[in-house]
């Protein structure tokens, strides 16, 4: 059977009201588009927890700030729909914009996931994780999925969607999936296209740096001073650093780099284009 694409939310429910009562377990993966082989990954991981998979597609406008790319951001559909019907997903929601916010972007209601938004990028976009909360609130509510799928690349961005689905008792589990990367190390990210020229080679330094923050971590240097070498070493590369950091999993600051469950955290802007990436130091 091909994908079937939905742009309202009551013709999408009926289809899932279907396969509901039929048994079937509802997968979720939820998208801005512009999607590559690190979204579709995302579609094949869900596979193995669900019967059905849905995505969905909205470029939303809550999560960009006022001097951010929401207009410049790529939207490309066609080929969008294309990967996701390959990768084996059953459904697509590409909702508008007035779909997704009846009262408009002004008027609707507001989300905030305290503590954990006002760090590493939420100091530097305010408001964009209230915006994010916000958006997968809703595609919660319209979807109703037994499982939703979010890449481990945007941990922040994973951190905050477990605190608001555990706090609002939404009844999906959340399953993280690994960060796919190019074969030099780059993460995958739909910003990458942004690079220019030389800009895409100086990029693979983000992971590189975060190996290095990792293996200093390990040699027992402190959190403090990984973080400023982190922080010269991109400076001294061409990047203007937002970040460069060591936290615990639950995202809070650690007192020594020996414990366990630690990670470092990168965002640093290369020209026009702003990267993200972060690095698990006890992962496998």
């Amino acid at each position: 059977m091909s994908m079937q694409s939905f742009t309202t939310v009551a013709m999408f429910r009926r289809q899932i009201a279907d396969w509901r009562s039929a048994g079937k377990r509802i997968a979720f993966v939820p998208t801005m588009g512009n999607l590559h082989a690190g979204h579709f990954a995302l579609v094949k991981l869900a596979r193995e927890h669900a019967d059905k998979v849905v995505a969905s597609i909205f470029v939303n406008p809550t999560q960009f700030g006022p001097n951010e790319d929401y207009a410049r951001y790529p939207r490309t559909p066609d080929s969008d729909i294309d990967g996701l019907a390959g990768a084996g997903c059953d459904a697509l929601l590409l909702p508008s914009v007035e779909e997704m916010y009846p009262f408009g972007t002004m008027g609707c209601v507001q989300m905030h996931v305290p503590g954990i938004t006002d760090i590493l990028c939420g100091a530097h976009r305010p408001g964009h994780f209230n915006g994010v909360a916000q958006v997968v609130a809703r595609l919660f509510n319209m979807v109703q999925p037994d499982v939703a799928v979010f890449g481990r690349k945007d941990y922040q961005q994973l951190q905050v969607i477990r605190y608001m689905t555990t706090e609002m008792s939404f009844p999906v589990q959340i399953v993280p999936a690994p960060t796919l990367r190019e074969s030099d190390g780059l993460a995958m990210s739909s910003r990458n296209q942004y690079l220019q020229g030389e800009e895409r080679q100086t990029a693979t330094f983000i992971h590189q740096t975060l190996c290095f923050m990792r293996d200093q971590a390990a040699l027992g240097m402190p959190p403090g001073g990984i973080e400023a070498e982190a922080r010269q070493r991109l400076e001294m590369a061409g990047f203007t650093v937002d970040y460069a950091e060591i936290r615990r999993s639950d995202l809070a600051r650690p007192k020594a780099s020996d414990e366990k469950g630690l990670l470092a955290l990168i965002a640093a802007r290369l020209g026009r284009t702003r990267l993200i990436d972060n690095l698990e130091f006890d992962a496998a």
